[in-house]
């Protein structure tokens, strides 16, 4: 049911999950200390060439959205095509909004922050998810989402302030999707930095709480 977006479950529509199909899971919650809103797409099976593309190309636009530095007081639609390029290049979109403000304890979709055009510029302090996704009608759905934090970037120039987001979510990404061939350098030495601070900060909670099942998991995901 993951090809409409904002699906929601009913007794009519559910369906018994299988490993040959994308599983796309939105999850969140509200916690002393902020908010989430994350958003994973699996396939435990045999994924098609066009649903490994798809996956990858969403996965590079999150990538290239996240590691984006702009110039301080710049709205968000300014730098929403982004996360959509690597889509467009092969004539693929999506019909939904690629990020949108999170509040603490008040909103998890919460006006005025995001990248749509009647939101104000991104300021340090705001978080926003970053969410790109694609869709084929009655097949399977897509989508990868983060909440990121806006904050300072460090800059040659060192002029002005420049702005640039840091991803709080430490969620793997799901490497049976994931088509290599297709990132840049730049792409895959994100996604093994990202994999790192994920290994760092999960991997010792993990332990802590004796989830050694979970652990092993997150050190096969997390490989570089």
């Amino acid at each position: 049911n993951a090809a409409l977006a904002h699906y929601s479950p009913s007794n009519g529509s559910s369906r018994t999950l299988s490993a040959g199909e994308m599983y796309l899971f939105d999850t969140g919650g509200q916690y002393l200390d902020g908010t989430t809103d994350i958003t994973r797409t699996v396939h435990w099976g045999e994924p098609t060439p066009l649903q490994k593309e798809a996956y990858t190309r969403v996965l590079m636009g999150n990538i290239d959205l996240s590691r984006l530095v702009f110039p301080s007081n710049t709205a968000g639609r300014m730098v929403e095509s982004f996360a959509r390029r690597a889509l467009w290049d092969i004539g693929l979109n999506y019909g939904h909004g690629t990020g949108h403000g999170i509040g603490n304890f008040l909103s998890v979709h919460e006006w005025p922050v995001g990248f749509q055009s009647n939101n104000v510029p991104l300021e340090a302090g705001m978080f926003t998810s970053i969410e790109p996704g694609y869709y084929q009608d009655g097949e399977f759905g897509i989508r990868i989402e983060d909440v990121a934090l806006v904050v300072e970037a460090q800059t040659e120039s060192g002029e002005k302030p420049f702005l640039t987001f840091e991803v709080v979510s430490l969620v793997p990404y799901d490497r049976n999707l994931i088509d290599l061939s297709l990132l840049s350098p730049e792409q895959i030495r994100y996604l093994n930095s990202y994999y790192e601070r994920i290994r760092a900060h999960v991997g010792p909670e993990l332990r802590r709480q004796g989830l050694e099942e979970a652990y092993e998991w997150l050190q096969e995901t997390t490989q570089p």
